[in-house]
């Protein structure tokens, strides 16, 4: 299977950079698959499960939030804000932000802060399913 360079980047790191066999990303219309030879896009990503496979290895997952995915040639681009691999996110953690976007949902509060309460909940909650689809990996 052919190979196409990948670039992750986070807004405080380089998530990933090097080759890659396959790429799934959760898009604004649904998950999206890239393989090499991908026609060029450029597409908004939304939060949720990346899966990339490095030549050699078992797939990988992260839990990310959003940005975008710009495909050009055999080289792929992803900006995020965050990417998380399973091993490095706090379950803990991940819990209370869960919980405290929930009570936060509960009270009345303005529109904004409304928004803002579910999609902390939204990145938590998806953490959290990334962390438990890491186990046994």
């Amino acid at each position: 299977m052919d190979t196409f360079q990948v670039h992750i980047l986070a807004a405080d790191q380089t998530f990933y950079e090097g080759p890659c066999l396959s790429l799934t990303i959760p898009a604004s219309d649904g998950e999206l698959g890239i393989l090499a030879h991908h026609s060029p896009m450029i597409a908004a990503v939304k939060p949720g499960t990346l899966r990339y496979q490095i030549p050699g290895e078992e797939p990988r997952l992260a839990a990310i939030s959003p940005g975008i995915v710009k495909v050009e040639k055999d080289d792929v681009l992803v900006l995020v804000d965050s990417a998380e691999r399973p091993e490095d996110i706090d379950v803990v953690r991940a819990q209370r932000e869960a919980d405290e976007a929930r009570e936060a949902l509960l009270q009345k509060r303005s529109r904004q802060e409304h928004q803002i309460a579910q999609a902390t909940l939204a990145r938590a909650l998806n953490r959290l399913r990334v962390k438990n689809m890491g186990i046994g990996r």
